[in-house]
């Protein structure tokens, strides 16, 4: 799980400009939607989903969020959701969070429908792998999905370690979780913890025959100390107690990368990459300089609006996604949400993440989760992206 007390290891700063310069430069294969195909809302302001007259593709990741009071489209009774993310049950005060759309800079896309997921979907496969923001999404599309068909569909969860599936019984869907944080193996060797950066088929067997897959990985790589989950790191037969986080990183992806192109048939199976998801630690990012005395996103209860004069992160451990992705035979689809994540520094837990004790909620500087999402919340857009390229990307 992503620590909500560690920092990210040092970001790399970049102005709008900046950022908008890397998509087009680097992501235009993963960021353009075209031909969106029609798609009715049961709401006015959703039904033209088609793109604008003499457009003829739409940048998905690039836009800016817009108020919507017709959302969220569950609530947090949805009994999934694992209490470190439920913030409205453990008293966050406010809701305007939940009120926000993501509407990319030039079409619309179509809004999220659960009953035609499991339509559509049906008798197939869906798994997320990876770490506790796959785990994130996942619980909100088993919620967007339930919101949507009858609340009599006979459903079943089965929750385990490391794979948990919720089946749609009528609709023959299956959506689960498999967690590995890291992608590759981590074994146990003499009482001590080996992350094989080459070995991938002790986690791969669970993933073989799945109809849509969504990988995520990044905030492990990063932790150090106790938090740190293994002991040795090991790579072409060598043993090493450290490394470039990095070049740890990347390591492991190209295994990952290698076992998509050598075992994936994409005629039948479809790939998603969650891109890296940010965290909001430090303040100063977002008040463009302004003295502060706070030290995480406690307080914080507005997106940013547009994306003009915004100096946000931008991870190091996207470029390695990103170079990685771009050197495979069968590349993912990169859901790229890393900058419209940063938008939403009011979209944490915080100290609304579970049982706190009320010395914890007292000192948010050390105990805030700035790592993870609400739910309902962002990692519902998340969903609406994945759907919208699952359904409408030719």
């Amino acid at each position: 799980m992503a620590s909500p007390k560690s920092s990210s290891p040092s970001p790399f700063h970049f102005t709008v400009v900046a950022l908008c310069i890397v998509w087009l430069e680097q992501r235009v294969s993963s960021v353009v939607l075209v031909g969106l195909r029609n798609h009715h809302s049961h709401n006015a302001q959703h039904r033209n989903p088609m793109l604008h007259t003499n457009q003829t593709s739409c940048a998905l990741f690039m836009g800016s969020w817009v108020r919507d009071d017709t959302y969220p489209l569950y609530q947090y009774s949805c009994p999934v959701i694992d209490s470190e993310f439920n913030c409205q049950m453990y008293g966050r005060p406010d809701t305007d969070y939940l009120k926000f759309r993501w509407q990319p800079a030039n079409c619309q896309i179509p809004r999220f429908n659960g009953g035609e997921f499991a339509m559509r979907m049906r008798g197939k496969s869906v798994m997320f792998v990876g770490d506790s923001l796959g785990r994130n999404q996942w619980q909100s599309l088993i919620c967007m999905i339930s919101a949507g068909i009858s609340p009599s569909s006979p459903t079943q969860f089965v929750r385990g370690d490391p794979v948990s599936t919720f089946k749609f019984l009528e609709y023959g869907v299956s959506v689960s979780f498999y967690r590995a944080p890291y992608l590759v193996d981590i074994d146990v060797v003499q009482g001590k913890r080996v992350l094989r950066l080459d070995e991938i088929r002790g986690n791969a067997n669970a993933w073989t025959g799945v109809d849509v897959l969504s990988f995520n990985t990044g905030h492990w790589w990063t932790h150090k100390g106790s938090l740190q989950g293994w002991d040795y790191m090991e790579a072409e037969g060598s043993i090493y107690e450290d490394m470039d986080r990095l070049v740890a990183l990347e390591r492991g992806l190209r295994t990952w990368a290698k076992w998509i192109d050598a075992n994936i048939d994409t005629s039948r199976s479809r790939v998603f990459f969650q891109g890296i998801s940010p965290t909001h630690y430090n303040p100063s990012e977002w008040n463009a300089g302004a003295v502060t005395t706070s030290k995480s996103c406690y307080g914080e209860t507005m997106p940013m609006t547009g994306m003009s004069g915004y100096a946000g992160t931008y991870p190091d451990q996207m470029k390695v996604v990103q170079v990685v992705l771009s050197s495979m035979n069968k590349p993912p689809f990169l859901l790229d949400i890393t900058l419209l994540s940063a938008m939403r520094k009011d979209a944490h837990p915080s100290i609304y993440s579970g049982d706190l004790t009320a010395e914890q909620r007292a000192n948010p500087d050390h105990s805030a989760d700035c790592s993870h999402w609400c739910l309902p919340g962002l990692p519902d857009t998340w969903n609406q992206l994945f759907y919208t390229a699952l359904f409408y990307l030719h």
